[in-house]
Protein backbone atom coordinates (compact mmCIF):
# COMPACT_ATOMS: atom_id res chain seq x y z
CA UNK A 1 0.00 0.00 0.00
CA UNK A 2 1.31 3.25 -0.46
CA UNK A 3 1.97 6.33 1.32
CA UNK A 4 -0.92 8.13 0.14
CA UNK A 5 -3.29 5.64 -0.52
CA UNK A 6 -2.63 4.93 3.57
CA UNK A 7 -3.63 8.22 4.41
CA UNK A 8 -6.97 8.30 2.49
CA UNK A 9 -7.79 5.01 4.03
CA UNK A 10 -6.61 6.05 7.71
CA UNK A 11 -8.80 9.21 6.97
CA UNK A 12 -11.71 7.79 6.75
CA UNK A 13 -13.22 11.46 6.48
CA UNK A 14 -12.78 11.57 2.38
CA UNK A 15 -15.82 10.42 0.24
CA UNK A 16 -15.55 9.14 -3.26
CA UNK A 17 -16.38 12.02 -4.79
CA UNK A 18 -13.55 13.93 -3.22
CA UNK A 19 -11.55 12.29 -5.50
CA UNK A 20 -12.57 13.78 -8.83
CA UNK A 21 -10.69 16.56 -8.56
CA UNK A 22 -11.12 19.37 -11.78
CA UNK A 23 -8.04 20.44 -13.20
CA UNK A 24 -8.15 24.29 -13.18
CA UNK A 25 -5.68 24.50 -15.59
CA UNK A 26 -7.82 22.43 -17.84
CA UNK A 27 -11.20 23.03 -19.21
CA UNK A 28 -14.24 20.73 -19.36
CA UNK A 29 -18.07 21.41 -18.78
CA UNK A 30 -17.45 21.14 -14.98
CA UNK A 31 -15.00 24.44 -14.84
CA UNK A 32 -16.37 26.10 -17.77
CA UNK A 33 -19.93 28.03 -18.51
CA UNK A 34 -19.04 30.50 -15.81
CA UNK A 35 -18.67 34.11 -17.22
CA UNK A 36 -19.89 36.22 -20.46
CA UNK A 37 -16.03 35.18 -22.16
CA UNK A 38 -17.30 31.27 -21.96
CA UNK A 39 -20.60 31.63 -23.59
CA UNK A 40 -19.10 33.77 -26.11
CA UNK A 41 -16.59 31.10 -26.84
CA UNK A 42 -19.37 28.54 -26.80
CA UNK A 43 -21.34 29.91 -29.42
CA UNK A 44 -17.85 30.13 -31.63
CA UNK A 45 -17.24 26.86 -31.53
CA UNK A 46 -20.60 26.03 -32.91
CA UNK A 47 -19.63 27.70 -35.67
CA UNK A 48 -16.57 26.17 -36.10
CA UNK A 49 -18.61 23.54 -36.77
CA UNK A 50 -19.35 24.66 -40.35
CA UNK A 51 -15.35 24.55 -40.97
CA UNK A 52 -15.19 20.80 -40.94
CA UNK A 53 -15.29 18.29 -44.70
CA UNK A 54 -18.74 17.22 -43.63
CA UNK A 55 -20.16 20.68 -43.65
CA UNK A 56 -18.70 23.60 -45.93
CA UNK A 57 -15.02 22.84 -46.11
CA UNK A 58 -16.17 20.64 -49.16
CA UNK A 59 -18.81 17.75 -48.36
CA UNK A 60 -21.92 20.05 -47.86
CA UNK A 61 -21.49 21.88 -51.46
CA UNK A 62 -21.50 18.51 -53.11
CA UNK A 63 -24.50 16.50 -51.55
CA UNK A 64 -26.62 19.56 -52.54
CA UNK A 65 -25.26 20.35 -55.67
CA UNK A 66 -24.93 17.03 -57.55
CA UNK A 67 -28.08 15.60 -57.51
CA UNK A 68 -29.53 18.23 -59.58
CA UNK A 69 -29.98 19.14 -63.17
CA UNK A 70 -27.86 22.20 -63.09
CA UNK A 71 -24.87 20.14 -62.15
CA UNK A 72 -22.81 16.93 -63.55
CA UNK A 73 -20.20 15.27 -62.18
CA UNK A 74 -17.84 12.64 -63.54
CA UNK A 75 -15.66 12.46 -60.68
CA UNK A 76 -13.11 9.61 -60.48
CA UNK A 77 -14.01 9.39 -57.18
CA UNK A 78 -17.11 6.92 -57.11
CA UNK A 79 -18.23 8.10 -53.70
CA UNK A 80 -18.58 11.73 -55.29
CA UNK A 81 -19.42 10.66 -58.90
CA UNK A 82 -22.71 8.61 -57.40
CA UNK A 83 -24.44 11.12 -55.45
CA UNK A 84 -25.62 12.82 -58.46
CA UNK A 85 -26.51 9.34 -59.86
CA UNK A 86 -28.19 8.46 -56.90
CA UNK A 87 -26.17 5.58 -55.89
CA UNK A 88 -24.78 6.31 -52.89
CA UNK A 89 -23.84 3.44 -51.04
CA UNK A 90 -24.46 2.31 -47.83
CA UNK A 91 -21.22 0.46 -47.40
CA UNK A 92 -18.90 3.21 -47.95
CA UNK A 93 -19.93 6.41 -46.32
CA UNK A 94 -17.61 9.01 -47.62
CA UNK A 95 -18.68 12.86 -48.41
CA UNK A 96 -22.40 12.24 -46.90
CA UNK A 97 -21.79 10.22 -43.47
CA UNK A 98 -19.45 13.06 -43.02
CA UNK A 99 -21.93 15.68 -43.46
CA UNK A 100 -24.42 13.61 -41.00
CA UNK A 101 -21.38 13.63 -38.96
CA UNK A 102 -20.44 17.20 -39.06
CA UNK A 103 -23.71 18.62 -38.75
CA UNK A 104 -24.50 16.66 -35.32
CA UNK A 105 -21.15 17.60 -33.89
CA UNK A 106 -22.07 20.93 -34.88
CA UNK A 107 -26.13 20.06 -33.49
CA UNK A 108 -24.38 18.43 -29.89
CA UNK A 109 -22.19 22.09 -29.41
CA UNK A 110 -25.11 24.47 -29.95
CA UNK A 111 -26.94 22.15 -26.87
CA UNK A 112 -24.26 23.10 -24.77
CA UNK A 113 -24.48 26.60 -25.14
CA UNK A 114 -28.47 26.44 -24.69
CA UNK A 115 -27.96 23.80 -21.73
CA UNK A 116 -25.14 26.13 -19.73
CA UNK A 117 -25.80 29.59 -21.08
CA UNK A 118 -29.10 30.46 -19.21
CA UNK A 119 -27.57 29.03 -15.90
CA UNK A 120 -24.74 31.62 -16.56
CA UNK A 121 -24.85 34.93 -14.50
CA UNK A 122 -24.04 36.82 -17.32
CA UNK A 123 -22.63 40.61 -17.05
CA UNK A 124 -24.18 41.62 -20.20
CA UNK A 125 -28.02 40.61 -20.50
CA UNK A 126 -28.00 41.57 -24.34
CA UNK A 127 -24.92 39.37 -25.02
CA UNK A 128 -26.64 36.52 -23.46
CA UNK A 129 -29.51 36.90 -25.70
CA UNK A 130 -27.86 36.91 -28.97
CA UNK A 131 -25.49 34.01 -27.45
CA UNK A 132 -28.47 31.88 -27.40
CA UNK A 133 -30.04 33.33 -30.49
CA UNK A 134 -27.33 32.05 -32.26
CA UNK A 135 -27.36 28.73 -31.11
CA UNK A 136 -30.57 28.29 -31.57
CA UNK A 137 -30.27 29.42 -35.42
CA UNK A 138 -27.46 27.00 -35.94
CA UNK A 139 -28.36 24.29 -34.52
CA UNK A 140 -31.97 24.92 -36.83
CA UNK A 141 -29.61 25.43 -39.81
CA UNK A 142 -27.58 22.26 -39.43
CA UNK A 143 -30.88 20.08 -38.26
CA UNK A 144 -32.45 21.78 -41.41
CA UNK A 145 -29.88 20.34 -43.50
CA UNK A 146 -29.59 16.84 -41.86
CA UNK A 147 -33.89 16.61 -42.37
CA UNK A 148 -33.19 18.05 -45.98
CA UNK A 149 -30.95 15.33 -47.10
CA UNK A 150 -31.67 12.20 -44.77
CA UNK A 151 -35.37 12.45 -43.97
CA UNK A 152 -36.15 10.46 -40.99
CA UNK A 153 -33.35 11.74 -38.40
CA UNK A 154 -32.65 11.95 -34.64
CA UNK A 155 -33.60 15.10 -33.63
CA UNK A 156 -31.25 16.58 -30.81
CA UNK A 157 -32.17 18.87 -28.29
CA UNK A 158 -30.23 18.01 -25.05
CA UNK A 159 -26.61 17.10 -24.66
CA UNK A 160 -26.88 13.59 -24.89
CA UNK A 161 -24.94 11.90 -27.21
CA UNK A 162 -28.26 9.83 -28.85
CA UNK A 163 -31.10 10.42 -29.72
CA UNK A 164 -34.62 9.03 -31.02
CA UNK A 165 -35.36 8.68 -34.88
CA UNK A 166 -37.99 11.40 -35.57
CA UNK A 167 -40.16 11.52 -38.58
CA UNK A 168 -39.20 14.69 -40.91
CA UNK A 169 -42.36 16.09 -39.87
CA UNK A 170 -41.11 15.62 -36.03
CA UNK A 171 -37.80 17.29 -37.63
CA UNK A 172 -38.59 20.75 -39.19
CA UNK A 173 -41.33 21.30 -36.41
CA UNK A 174 -37.75 21.11 -34.37
CA UNK A 175 -36.21 23.40 -37.57
CA UNK A 176 -38.98 26.02 -37.32
CA UNK A 177 -38.71 26.26 -33.24
CA UNK A 178 -35.45 26.81 -33.67
CA UNK A 179 -35.81 29.49 -36.07
CA UNK A 180 -38.69 31.36 -34.32
CA UNK A 181 -36.60 31.48 -31.28
CA UNK A 182 -33.81 32.77 -32.36
CA UNK A 183 -35.33 35.45 -34.76
CA UNK A 184 -36.88 36.37 -30.98
CA UNK A 185 -33.40 36.66 -29.25
CA UNK A 186 -31.03 37.90 -32.42
CA UNK A 187 -30.70 41.51 -33.42
CA UNK A 188 -30.82 42.76 -37.19
CA UNK A 189 -27.32 43.72 -37.14
CA UNK A 190 -23.82 43.82 -34.74
CA UNK A 191 -23.16 47.24 -35.66
CA UNK A 192 -24.91 48.95 -32.84
CA UNK A 193 -24.69 46.52 -29.79
CA UNK A 194 -21.98 46.47 -26.94
CA UNK A 195 -20.35 43.63 -25.58
CA UNK A 196 -17.74 41.21 -27.00
CA UNK A 197 -19.20 40.61 -30.20
CA UNK A 198 -19.43 44.25 -31.03
CA UNK A 199 -19.16 45.24 -34.62
CA UNK A 200 -18.59 41.63 -35.90
CA UNK A 201 -20.09 40.54 -39.15
CA UNK A 202 -21.30 37.31 -40.39
CA UNK A 203 -22.86 36.24 -37.71
CA UNK A 204 -26.06 35.06 -37.43
CA UNK A 205 -28.97 37.95 -37.44
CA UNK A 206 -32.91 38.76 -36.91
CA UNK A 207 -32.84 38.85 -40.68
CA UNK A 208 -31.36 35.17 -40.94
CA UNK A 209 -33.41 33.72 -38.57
CA UNK A 210 -36.52 34.88 -40.11
CA UNK A 211 -35.10 34.16 -43.72
CA UNK A 212 -35.11 30.43 -43.00
CA UNK A 213 -38.25 30.38 -41.03
CA UNK A 214 -40.04 31.66 -43.96
CA UNK A 215 -38.03 28.88 -46.08
CA UNK A 216 -38.69 26.04 -43.29
CA UNK A 217 -42.22 26.93 -43.77
CA UNK A 218 -42.40 27.60 -47.65
CA UNK A 219 -40.81 23.47 -47.42
CA UNK A 220 -43.53 22.61 -45.37
CA UNK A 221 -46.39 23.76 -47.43
CA UNK A 222 -47.31 26.89 -44.58
CA UNK A 223 -47.79 29.30 -47.09
CA UNK A 224 -49.56 32.00 -45.08
CA UNK A 225 -46.36 31.61 -42.61
CA UNK A 226 -43.73 32.14 -44.81
CA UNK A 227 -45.31 35.04 -46.29
CA UNK A 228 -45.43 36.81 -42.81
CA UNK A 229 -41.62 35.63 -42.37
CA UNK A 230 -40.61 36.91 -45.61
CA UNK A 231 -42.37 40.22 -45.11
CA UNK A 232 -41.15 40.48 -41.67
CA UNK A 233 -37.17 40.24 -43.37
CA UNK A 234 -38.31 43.08 -45.93
CA UNK A 235 -39.64 45.21 -43.86
CA UNK A 236 -36.41 45.35 -41.87
CA UNK A 237 -35.27 47.40 -44.38
CA UNK A 238 -31.69 46.04 -44.40
CA UNK A 239 -31.68 43.71 -47.55
CA UNK A 240 -31.22 44.48 -51.48
CA UNK A 241 -29.79 43.54 -54.46
CA UNK A 242 -26.31 44.44 -55.56
CA UNK A 243 -26.23 46.09 -58.60
CA UNK A 244 -23.15 43.27 -59.86
CA UNK A 245 -25.05 39.59 -59.45
CA UNK A 246 -20.69 38.48 -60.03
CA UNK A 247 -20.43 40.46 -56.09
CA UNK A 248 -21.80 37.91 -54.50
CA UNK A 249 -19.70 34.58 -55.22
CA UNK A 250 -15.99 36.70 -55.14
CA UNK A 251 -13.87 37.13 -52.09
CA UNK A 252 -14.29 41.24 -52.87
CA UNK A 253 -17.60 42.25 -51.60
CA UNK A 254 -18.74 40.07 -48.83
CA UNK A 255 -21.23 40.34 -46.55
CA UNK A 256 -23.01 43.10 -48.74
CA UNK A 257 -26.51 43.99 -48.58
CA UNK A 258 -27.56 40.57 -50.60
CA UNK A 259 -25.96 38.39 -47.88
CA UNK A 260 -28.85 37.30 -45.92
CA UNK A 261 -26.26 34.64 -43.88
CA UNK A 262 -22.93 33.17 -45.07
CA UNK A 263 -20.02 30.85 -43.67
CA UNK A 264 -16.93 33.17 -43.38
CA UNK A 265 -14.18 32.09 -45.09
CA UNK A 266 -10.77 34.07 -44.78
CA UNK A 267 -6.89 32.75 -46.00
CA UNK A 268 -5.46 35.12 -43.68
CA UNK A 269 -6.98 33.79 -40.54
CA UNK A 270 -5.20 30.83 -38.97
CA UNK A 271 -2.51 28.81 -40.13
CA UNK A 272 -2.26 26.79 -43.49
CA UNK A 273 -3.82 23.20 -42.29
CA UNK A 274 -7.04 22.05 -43.62
CA UNK A 275 -9.75 21.44 -40.96
CA UNK A 276 -11.12 18.32 -41.92
CA UNK A 277 -12.40 17.45 -38.59
CA UNK A 278 -11.86 16.92 -34.77
CA UNK A 279 -10.94 19.39 -32.08
CA UNK A 280 -9.18 22.95 -34.27
CA UNK A 281 -6.16 23.74 -33.77
CA UNK A 282 -4.09 27.07 -34.32
CA UNK A 283 -2.36 25.72 -37.51
CA UNK A 284 -5.77 25.54 -39.15
CA UNK A 285 -7.41 27.90 -41.90
CA UNK A 286 -10.52 29.15 -41.76
CA UNK A 287 -10.62 27.74 -45.72
CA UNK A 288 -12.46 25.97 -48.26
CA UNK A 289 -11.90 23.59 -50.93
CA UNK A 290 -14.99 24.48 -52.77
CA UNK A 291 -12.80 26.00 -55.48
CA UNK A 292 -10.45 23.39 -55.85
CA UNK A 293 -13.24 20.60 -56.42
CA UNK A 294 -15.19 22.22 -58.63
CA UNK A 295 -12.51 24.08 -60.46
CA UNK A 296 -11.89 23.92 -64.25
CA UNK A 297 -9.22 21.29 -65.43
CA UNK A 298 -5.58 22.51 -64.95
CA UNK A 299 -7.23 24.84 -62.58
CA UNK A 300 -9.42 22.58 -60.09
CA UNK A 301 -10.27 18.83 -60.11
CA UNK A 302 -13.00 19.19 -61.99
CA UNK A 303 -15.07 17.53 -59.75
CA UNK A 304 -18.29 19.40 -60.36
CA UNK A 305 -19.48 20.38 -63.91
CA UNK A 306 -22.53 22.65 -65.35
CA UNK A 307 -25.05 20.75 -67.38
CA UNK A 308 -25.59 21.98 -71.33
CA UNK A 309 -29.11 22.81 -70.06
CA UNK A 310 -28.33 25.20 -67.64
CA UNK A 311 -25.68 26.67 -70.81
CA UNK A 312 -28.74 26.79 -72.95
CA UNK A 313 -31.16 28.22 -70.62
CA UNK A 314 -28.74 31.14 -70.29
CA UNK A 315 -29.83 31.94 -74.02
CA UNK A 316 -33.52 31.68 -73.55
CA UNK A 317 -33.94 35.60 -73.43
CA UNK A 318 -31.40 38.31 -74.10
CA UNK A 319 -31.25 41.37 -72.09
CA UNK A 320 -32.63 44.43 -73.36
CA UNK A 321 -29.19 45.32 -75.00
CA UNK A 322 -29.31 42.54 -76.86
CA UNK A 323 -26.78 40.64 -74.68
CA UNK A 324 -26.80 37.41 -73.39
CA UNK A 325 -27.92 36.91 -69.82
CA UNK A 326 -24.51 38.26 -67.42
CA UNK A 327 -25.15 35.62 -65.13
CA UNK A 328 -24.00 32.92 -67.44
CA UNK A 329 -20.55 34.16 -67.12
CA UNK A 330 -20.49 34.79 -63.45
CA UNK A 331 -21.48 30.79 -63.48
CA UNK A 332 -20.33 28.98 -66.11
CA UNK A 333 -16.62 29.16 -67.60
CA UNK A 334 -17.03 28.37 -71.52
CA UNK A 335 -14.99 29.06 -74.78
CA UNK A 336 -15.99 32.53 -75.75
CA UNK A 337 -16.70 33.55 -71.87
CA UNK A 338 -14.55 35.11 -69.14
CA UNK A 339 -10.86 34.40 -68.82
CA UNK A 340 -9.59 31.67 -66.75
CA UNK A 341 -7.02 33.14 -64.05
CA UNK A 342 -5.95 35.14 -66.09
CA UNK A 343 -5.55 33.24 -69.34
CA UNK A 344 -8.05 32.56 -72.66
CA UNK A 345 -10.36 29.73 -72.32
CA UNK A 346 -9.66 29.13 -75.82
CA UNK A 347 -5.66 29.26 -75.67
CA UNK A 348 -5.83 27.11 -72.35
CA UNK A 349 -7.86 24.36 -74.29
CA UNK A 350 -6.02 24.76 -77.33
CA UNK A 351 -4.63 21.00 -77.42
CA UNK A 352 -7.56 19.83 -76.02
CA UNK A 353 -10.93 19.42 -78.14
CA UNK A 354 -12.90 17.65 -75.16
CA UNK A 355 -11.91 20.85 -72.64
CA UNK A 356 -12.71 23.43 -75.37
CA UNK A 357 -16.16 22.12 -76.22
CA UNK A 358 -16.37 21.28 -72.50
CA UNK A 359 -18.30 23.49 -69.53
CA UNK A 360 -16.85 24.13 -66.20
CA UNK A 361 -17.40 25.96 -62.89
CA UNK A 362 -16.94 29.27 -62.73
CA UNK A 363 -18.99 30.34 -59.36
CA UNK A 364 -16.86 30.43 -56.48
CA UNK A 365 -13.56 30.51 -57.92
CA UNK A 366 -10.91 32.84 -57.45
CA UNK A 367 -10.17 33.47 -61.04
CA UNK A 368 -9.66 36.95 -61.69
CA UNK A 369 -6.44 36.75 -62.20
CA UNK A 370 -5.02 37.39 -58.28
CA UNK A 371 -4.36 33.23 -57.88
CA UNK A 372 -2.93 31.14 -60.53
CA UNK A 373 -5.19 28.37 -59.80
CA UNK A 374 -6.41 26.65 -56.96
CA UNK A 375 -4.48 24.15 -56.32
CA UNK A 376 -3.25 25.09 -52.96
CA UNK A 377 -7.07 23.86 -51.53
CA UNK A 378 -7.25 27.43 -49.76
CA UNK A 379 -9.90 29.73 -50.80
CA UNK A 380 -11.14 32.37 -49.15
CA UNK A 381 -14.37 33.19 -50.37
CA UNK A 382 -17.45 33.22 -48.39
CA UNK A 383 -20.28 30.59 -48.68
CA UNK A 384 -22.98 32.56 -49.63
CA UNK A 385 -26.01 30.09 -47.86
CA UNK A 386 -29.25 32.92 -47.95
CA UNK A 387 -29.14 35.77 -50.82
CA UNK A 388 -32.27 38.75 -50.60
CA UNK A 389 -32.52 37.49 -54.07
CA UNK A 390 -33.78 34.32 -52.73
CA UNK A 391 -36.52 35.76 -50.29
CA UNK A 392 -37.73 37.68 -53.27
CA UNK A 393 -38.45 34.88 -55.32
CA UNK A 394 -39.46 32.75 -52.19
CA UNK A 395 -42.11 35.36 -51.48
CA UNK A 396 -43.19 35.66 -54.88
CA UNK A 397 -43.63 31.74 -54.89
CA UNK A 398 -45.24 31.89 -51.48
CA UNK A 399 -48.04 34.60 -53.11
CA UNK A 400 -48.79 32.81 -56.21
CA UNK A 401 -49.18 29.42 -54.17
CA UNK A 402 -51.90 31.71 -52.14
CA UNK A 403 -53.70 32.64 -55.90
CA UNK A 404 -52.01 35.77 -55.48
CA UNK A 405 -50.16 35.10 -58.93
CA UNK A 406 -50.28 38.71 -60.14
CA UNK A 407 -48.92 40.00 -56.84
CA UNK A 408 -45.98 37.96 -57.34
CA UNK A 409 -45.08 39.20 -60.79
CA UNK A 410 -42.97 42.17 -59.43
CA UNK A 411 -40.83 40.30 -56.64
CA UNK A 412 -39.57 38.69 -59.96
CA UNK A 413 -39.75 41.32 -62.23
CA UNK A 414 -37.23 42.75 -59.51
CA UNK A 415 -34.51 40.21 -59.58
CA UNK A 416 -34.65 40.23 -63.32
CA UNK A 417 -33.98 43.73 -63.25
CA UNK A 418 -30.51 43.33 -61.97
CA UNK A 419 -29.31 41.70 -65.25
CA UNK A 420 -31.39 44.05 -67.76
CA UNK A 421 -33.40 41.06 -68.74
CA UNK A 422 -37.08 42.67 -70.34
CA UNK A 423 -39.48 44.30 -68.31
CA UNK A 424 -42.48 41.33 -68.34
CA UNK A 425 -44.23 41.93 -65.09
CA UNK A 426 -47.50 42.75 -67.35
CA UNK A 427 -47.24 39.39 -68.51
CA UNK A 428 -46.36 37.37 -65.02
CA UNK A 429 -49.25 38.96 -63.93
CA UNK A 430 -51.46 37.59 -66.54
CA UNK A 431 -50.07 34.18 -66.21
CA UNK A 432 -52.21 31.07 -64.81
CA UNK A 433 -50.46 29.91 -61.45
CA UNK A 434 -49.41 26.85 -63.28
CA UNK A 435 -47.67 28.77 -65.75
CA UNK A 436 -46.34 31.14 -62.67
CA UNK A 437 -44.99 28.02 -61.35
CA UNK A 438 -43.13 26.85 -64.33
CA UNK A 439 -41.44 30.75 -64.48
CA UNK A 440 -40.46 30.77 -61.40
CA UNK A 441 -39.10 27.51 -61.61
CA UNK A 442 -37.02 28.99 -64.96
CA UNK A 443 -36.16 32.00 -62.67
CA UNK A 444 -34.35 30.12 -59.92
CA UNK A 445 -33.07 27.96 -62.51
CA UNK A 446 -30.94 30.56 -63.77
CA UNK A 447 -30.65 32.97 -60.65
CA UNK A 448 -29.29 30.37 -58.01
CA UNK A 449 -27.21 27.64 -60.58
CA UNK A 450 -24.44 26.29 -58.77
CA UNK A 451 -25.58 27.30 -55.44
CA UNK A 452 -27.09 24.28 -54.24
CA UNK A 453 -31.02 25.19 -54.28
CA UNK A 454 -32.30 23.45 -57.51
CA UNK A 455 -32.72 19.96 -55.93
CA UNK A 456 -34.44 21.42 -53.18
CA UNK A 457 -37.00 22.77 -55.60
CA UNK A 458 -37.10 19.47 -57.21
CA UNK A 459 -38.21 17.48 -54.62
CA UNK A 460 -40.04 20.05 -52.68
CA UNK A 461 -42.44 20.64 -55.94
CA UNK A 462 -42.70 16.94 -56.69
CA UNK A 463 -41.09 16.62 -59.75
CA UNK A 464 -39.72 13.10 -58.30
CA UNK A 465 -43.07 11.66 -58.10
CA UNK A 466 -44.41 13.01 -61.55
CA UNK A 467 -43.53 10.70 -64.13
CA UNK A 468 -43.76 13.13 -66.85
CA UNK A 469 -41.59 15.80 -65.13
CA UNK A 470 -38.98 13.06 -64.01
CA UNK A 471 -39.30 11.80 -67.59
CA UNK A 472 -38.71 15.51 -68.73
CA UNK A 473 -35.68 15.78 -65.83
CA UNK A 474 -33.90 12.96 -67.70
CA UNK A 475 -33.87 14.49 -71.09
CA UNK A 476 -31.85 17.16 -69.66
CA UNK A 477 -29.64 15.78 -67.19
CA UNK A 478 -29.04 11.64 -67.89
CA UNK A 479 -28.11 11.12 -64.58
CA UNK A 480 -32.03 11.51 -63.36
CA UNK A 481 -31.93 7.87 -65.53
CA UNK A 482 -30.93 6.24 -62.32
CA UNK A 483 -33.03 7.91 -59.92
CA UNK A 484 -34.74 5.41 -57.68
CA UNK A 485 -37.65 6.43 -55.47
CA UNK A 486 -36.29 7.07 -51.96
CA UNK A 487 -33.01 7.45 -53.45
CA UNK A 488 -33.63 11.73 -53.26
CA UNK A 489 -32.49 11.26 -49.75
CA UNK A 490 -29.15 10.01 -48.49
CA UNK A 491 -28.94 6.85 -46.37
CA UNK A 492 -28.80 6.71 -42.75
CA UNK A 493 -24.83 5.86 -42.04
CA UNK A 494 -24.97 2.13 -40.96
CA UNK A 495 -22.69 3.48 -37.98
CA UNK A 496 -25.24 5.64 -37.06
CA UNK A 497 -27.52 2.39 -37.17
CA UNK A 498 -25.44 -0.12 -35.38
CA UNK A 499 -24.40 2.43 -32.72
CA UNK A 500 -27.25 4.66 -31.69
CA UNK A 501 -28.99 2.63 -28.83
CA UNK A 502 -32.31 3.57 -30.29
CA UNK A 503 -33.78 1.75 -33.05
CA UNK A 504 -32.98 3.17 -36.37
CA UNK A 505 -34.45 2.55 -39.17
CA UNK A 506 -32.98 2.97 -42.77
CA UNK A 507 -34.31 5.15 -45.71
CA UNK A 508 -36.21 3.44 -48.10
CA UNK A 509 -34.38 3.17 -51.28
CA UNK A 510 -31.28 1.13 -50.01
Amino acid sequence: MSLVLAVLVLCGCVKEDDLLQLNPNEMDSGNFWKTDLDAFKGVNAVYQAFYYDGTYLRSTQIMIDTKSDDTRSNSPWGAMANIGKFNSSVALDDIYGWGFRDYYIGMYRANQVLEHVPDIEMEDQGLKNRVLGQAYFLRGLLLMHAVKMFNNVPVPNTTEIYHEQKTQAEGWAQVIADFEAAAELLPVSYTDVSGLDAGQVGRATKGAALGYLGKAKLFTYDYEGAKTAFEAVMNLGVYDLVPNYRDNFTDKNENNMESVFEIQFDRDVGGLDLGWVGAPGSSWSKTTARAITYGPRGFGYVDVQPTWVLFDEFHEEATVSGDVDPRLNATIFYDGGDMLYGHDFATVYANSPADINDLFCAKYQNSDGTYPDEFDWRSGINERLMRYADVLLMYAEVLNELDRTADAAPYIQRVRNRVNLPDRTTEFANMSQQQMRDQIAHERFLEFGLEGHRFDDIRRWGWLDDPSKLTWLETRDPEFETYVEGREYFPIPQREIDNNPFPVEQNPGY
